[in-house]
């Protein structure tokens, strides 16, 4: 049957191989992000909701466990902000019961001002939040937060967070040309991470399309350069990465190959390469089942600096 919450495991460049669990409709998120590999928010807010089942959500893990999962993380993650899930608590108590697969969240990180919000995400094995910004005029033109947010909030947020969490905290920082690049930026940003003291720091940049038009990548030297201005606990994220192939994947099961393939499309776009590795299939075999979604109208494609991606419409 089809998944409704998991997809992957899918190739992460910061968590290696990761069961996704999505516990938020689509694009419900409380910024709307100009380098969003999704698309623009449709509904933005901060406000919490029990927007699945939690036993729904335990059960589909079971299934999958039962069948047999090789993952170096189950992250919680997906279509949207995963902090705004009222449940994300209890379903994180409830995945480390049936599993020891360390759990990670990707969060924005913009409602850890919230001590229930903190409270839950301590849970966790592992929190990747974002700081993309050092002052309020680039933070508003590169993550259009809601409208009670600031970076001020957001920044004090991470610090509180940090003092009450005894696990690893990964920050990402997402670097776009033209945006949050020149000296006086990252001299901002650089005292932001000073103040919230993660473990590391992961930068990125824009490998896959956005959600708006000409958003330009950093070239990997001058992403090294930064790396080094913002101290020895940072890491450029490579653009690829090597993971092990799992074998609980069963060739033979083309139904449930295609549909694990069109729910890693519809949270993400993916390379032919991503796909691949994430479900340990040769190349031929895979461009098969995109051919076949393409035909059907199911999927279509994009390219981004001479890669082709591929997305469930």
């Amino acid at each position: 049957m089809r998944e409704k919450y998991l997809f992957g495991p899918v190739p992460s460049r910061r968590l290696g191989l990761s069961l996704g669990v999505d516990i938020v409709p689509f694009k419900t998120c409380s910024l709307d992000c100009v380098y969003c590999q999704l698309a623009k928010t449709s509904e933005k807010t901060i406000e919490r909701k029990n927007y699945c089942d939690v036993g729904a959500v335990l059960d589909e893990l079971k299934k999958r466990l039962g069948r047999g999962l090789q993952a170096d993380f189950i992250s919680i993650s997906g279509s949207g902000e995963p902090t705004l899930n009222a449940g994300l608590g209890q379903i994180i108590d409830g995945i480390k019961k049936i599993t020891d697969v360390p759990v990670a969240i990707l969060t924005n990180g913009t409602l850890l001002y919230r001590q229930d919000v903190r409270a839950d995400c301590a849970k966790a094995d592992v929190v990747l939040p974002s700081l993309d910004a050092g002052d309020e005029q680039t933070y508003q033109k590169i993550n259009r937060p809601y409208l009670r947010l600031s970076i001020e909030k957001l920044i004090a947020g991470l610090c509180a967070f940090r003092n009450e969490f005894a696990g690893q905290i990964a920050l990402e920082v997402f670097l776009l040309e033209g945006f949050n690049t020149d000296t006086e930026q990252i001299g901002k940003i650089k005292g932001a991470i000073e103040r919230i003291r993660p473990d590391k720091i992961q930068l990125n940049t824009a490998t896959r399309p956005t959600a708006e038009a000409g958003i330009k990548r950093l070239d990997t030297q001058k992403l090294e350069a930064i790396a080094e201005e913002l101290g020895e606990k940072c890491e450029v994220v490579s653009s690829s990465c090597v993971v092990r192939v799992p074998s609980c994947v069963n060739r033979n099961a083309q139904y449930a190959v295609r549909n694990t393939i069109l729910s890693m499309l519809k949270r993400r776009p993916c390379s032919l390469n991503d796909i691949c590795t994430g479900l340990g299939l040769g190349s031929d075999e895979a461009l098969k089942y995109i051919t076949h979604f393409q035909q059907r109208g199911l999927v279509h494609s994009k390219e981004k600096d001479g890669i082709v991606f591929f997305r469930a419409n």
